[in-house]
């Protein structure tokens, strides 16, 4: 076992070329796409056609609030799938988990564009609707968890901000063609057609998107952090008893390496990463999906403004990624994380009257700056500082954990909770408190964090 060991500790540094950081970014980029659009989706077919199909004998208030509720199901599907699937990652490697996430993603989307409606089968509809978003998640679960680490484990360490965010890139990617997808669907369709079978193309193209994907991380070679591991052997990390055993015969450095990782108390790195992923995931689905049926609502609006500010919103989210990615390179992690938790604190109630305003141009204007401070800008900085905060053997499953449960407090629970503020209140005011008190969380993790910019990406153990 000694001798195994030292053997994986005293192998030359991965050689990876910048073909291989490449495929590794547009596999991340992709899979994160793919799983974002199908997120997103079904986030806007919830806001806007679910409630009327799935859910067609209850008033539209409480159609909304049921079909926000099956959006959220996902979400608890994807703690499982975060378990399961980093657990493995850290074990086996990030490639192989990255191949199945992909697959179970796709198919799953796919089928919800041909299931029957309530007018067909009736309850059973919204029950199978259930079960495939219960898959879904589960394959989600790991997937931009696991494009995270590998390309945050591929990229150089002087630009690993930058690289990293073609993550978020994904995200914004994904967002983009969903609400496209949406948009032109509004534009060109009757509302019978819509809700007769328009509603299924978007989750039907998504299978194109899903095989491309399979084929490219095929080719995909492993994370080369993952290789330099000093507790991985022949491909696999060894358990805690095996690393142990080696421990008691390794010399003092070579104990002390393998020890750092084993024997530190897990806790303190986690708690902080959910707190800057509670702002961005707040956020999130505040904006991106409740915001959308909320501004549908409004007859002074036209029924395509929401998800036309949502493209508009994704297109200037390509500049705001890099940027703010390049930001975290030049001047740390934890400085822009608290100049944009600031930012999203000041503008939420400015930004709700520009939204609830009337005019189209203030919805506009409102949903694009929601979206890049609030959401893109901190989801760029997220990519690279949750992966830095853990250490190598057990990252994997930390950040999975630290984005998902994140997503159930935050994401899963904040649209249903908005729902049922502004139907009592019968105002927008709730929805500007909840975005200050989502960043107000990242604010405030973000100054008890240590920087993270430049850390070793092998060393087994948390920063913190």
């Amino acid at each position: 076992m000694k001798d195994s060991v030292i053997a994986a500790q005293q192998t030359p540094s991965a050689q990876r070329t910048t073909r291989d950081l490449t495929r590794a970014a547009v596999s991340g980029w992709l899979g994160t796409a793919m799983e974002f659009m199908d997120f997103q989706l079904y986030s806007l077919a919830a806001a806007i056609v679910f409630n009327k199909i799935f859910f067609p004998d209850v008033s539209p208030a409480i159609g909304l609030i049921a079909a926000m509720a099956t959006y959220g199901v996902g979400y608890v599907a994807r703690l499982a799938g975060a378990v399961y699937f980093g657990r493995m990652g850290d074990r086996i490697g990030r490639k192989k988990v990255l191949y199945l996430t992909i697959l179970l993603m796709g198919a799953s989307t796919t089928l919800i564009g041909v299931l029957p409606t309530y007018a067909t089968i009736g309850i059973l509809a919204p029950v199978l609707l259930v079960v495939l978003r219960l898959v879904q998640g589960f394959g989600a679960g790991a997937e931009i968890a696991g494009a995270t680490v590998m390309l945050t484990e591929y990229a150089p360490v002087r630009r690993r901000g930058l690289i990293s965010s073609l993550v978020s890139l994904g995200t914004n990617s994904g967002t983009l063609a969903a609400s496209a997808l949406w948009a032109v669907l509004l534009a060109v369709l009757s509302e019978d057609q819509l809700l007769s079978w328009g509603w299924r193309l978007p989750f039907l193209l998504s299978f194109a998107l899903m095989i491309f994907a399979v084929w490219l991380r095929r080719s995909l070679k492993e994370s080369p952090v993952f290789e330099q591991r000093p507790d991985v052997v022949d491909g696999v990390a060894l358990a805690r008893d095996e690393v142990e055993s080696a421990i008691a015969t390794a010399d003092s450095h070579e104990g002390s390496v393998l020890a750092a990782g084993i024997r530190q108390r897990k806790g303190k790195a986690f708690f902080l990463a959910l707190g800057l992923r509670f702002g961005q995931a707040g956020n999130s689905g505040l904006i991106q999906t409740f915001l959308v049926g909320y501004i549908a609502t409004n007859p002074a609006v036209g029924r395509s403004v929401p998800t036309d500010a949502i493209v508009y919103g994704s297109l200037a989210g390509f500049a705001t990624v890099p940027v703010i990615g390049l930001l975290g390179d030049r001047f740390g992690r934890r400085a822009v994380y608290l100049t944009l938790s600031s930012l999203t604190t000041v503008l939420a109630f400015p930004v709700m009257l520009l939204i609830t305003s009337g005019s189209t141009p203030g919805v506009m204007i409102g949903m694009a700056l929601g979206l890049n401070v609030g959401v893109l800008g901190l989801f760029s900085l997220e990519s690279v500082t949750m992966a830095e905060l853990f250490g190598s053997r057990t990252r994997f499953t930390q950040l999975a954990l630290a984005k998902e449960l994140g997503g159930i407090l935050a994401t899963a629970i904040g649209p249903v909770l908005a729902a049922t503020l502004t139907a009592v209140t019968g105002s927008w005011w709730p929805i500007a408190a909840m975005l200050i008190v989502y960043s107000l969380i990242t604010f405030v993790s973000a100054y008890l964090a240590p920087e993270t910019r430049g850390r070793d990406l092998v060393r087994l153990e948390d920063a913190v």
